[in-house]
């Protein structure tokens, strides 16, 4: 159900009705949008009467949300959702470039490229500290060191810092050092990672999970939402299918669907989509082009060493490249950079 509040609604008529929705048992989300308040309800088990809230005060409609991922759906709010992080903007026009190593493996490296994506025009610092790795042997990151060399990164370039959380355990120490909270690929259905993280007042990044459709993706981000945190970025990295020439195939065709499905931003991983470092700056414009509202990217200055995602790495002088193309591409279809 979705309560539409008149456009001149107090905020005594708004959390008056909040109070009959907790009072019939469920859960109400206050949702400002550019013109007036919407209220969504959760937590019922099958259909609300609209007669419950249609004669409050300051209410002019209740609407049946027909989809199952009420919060995060266009149906509820019919605006783009923006977010703004560390002066960045992200949705609604803007087109924000998130770029850095899969993984920081020294103060150097991280300082060296992070310099180098903020020359070229990124806006975002990316940057794995905790890494979940499929085997037990490979590099696991610098953990707490990382988000300190990743703290010094945003301090000296200014740049947002994006990183993923694995877990529940870690989230705090996370939380602390991240502008964006990064729920990778294989935890897009870790439910109490999700349940932790919607507690927390930080922009989430959430990526698609390897095998997952679109509706799961969006009950994972609805997990996010019904905590409380509606600053949802939703992250394309490409799916699993029977093609093995490249590492992932990426999934451009439902960047348009999303957009009639949910008020969220999306932003595209072509690093991670193909695993082939030449193919990541055709899919960066590709996806400028159909309608993404960012970039996240991975650089390496020397990825023919790097400790983890060495071949779907640009150096920094292919990254500048890129960007000069997402430019023009972001021109032509009327997108401006973050």
């Amino acid at each position: 159900m979705l309560i539409v509040m008149r456009k001149d609604a107090t905020g005594a008529q708004v959390d008056g009705v909040l109070e009959v929705v907790s009072k019939l048992g469920f859960k109400g989300h206050a949702m400002p949008g550019a013109q007036r308040v919407a209220i969504g309800i959760t937590g019922n088990k099958g259909p609300i009467s609209a007669d419950h809230f249609r004669y409050l005060d300051g209410v002019t409609d209740a609407i049946p949300v027909s989809k199952p991922f009420k919060l995060v759906s266009r149906e509820v709010k019919q605006e783009d959702t923006v977010i703004q992080v560390g002066g960045v903007t992200i949705g609604g026009g803007t087109f924000a470039v998130m770029a850095g190593p899969c993984a920081v493996e020294s103060r150097e490296q991280l300082l060296e490229v992070a310099r180098a994506v903020k020359e070229a025009g990124a806006s975002i610092l990316r940057g794995g500290a905790y890494k979940p790795r499929t085997s037990p042997y490979s590099f696991q990151g610098l953990r707490d060191k990382g988000l300190e060399y990743l703290a010094e990164a945003r301090a000296e370039t200014g740049l947002p810092v994006v990183t993923e959380v694995k877990d529940v355990e870690t989230l705090p120490m996370v939380a602390a050092y991240a502008d964006i909270l990064q729920i990778g690929a294989r935890n897009m259905q870790n439910f109490s990672l999700l349940e932790a993280v919607g507690q927390v007042p930080k922009p989430v990044l959430l990526k698609r999970g390897l095998s997952s459709t679109v509706e799961e993706w969006l009950m994972a981000a609805e997990y996010l939402a019904s905590g409380g945190n509606y600053q949802i970025i939703l992250c394309e990295r490409g799916i699993r299918t029977f093609e093995t020439v490249t590492r992932n195939t990426l999934d451009l065709g439902i960047l348009p669907v999303l957009r009639e499905l949910t008020h969220l931003p999306v932003i595209v991983d072509p690093s991670h989509a193909t695993g082939r470092w030449a193919a990541v700056t055709p899919l960066a414009r590709a996806s400028v082009a159909v309608g993404a509202d960012g970039l996240m990217v991975e650089v390496h200055p020397d990825p023919a060493r790097a400790l983890s995602d060495g071949p779907q790495s640009l150096k920094p002088s292919k990254f500048k490249t890129l960007m000069q193309g997402v430019r023009s591409v972001a021109g032509a279809v009327g997108m401006r950079l973050a």
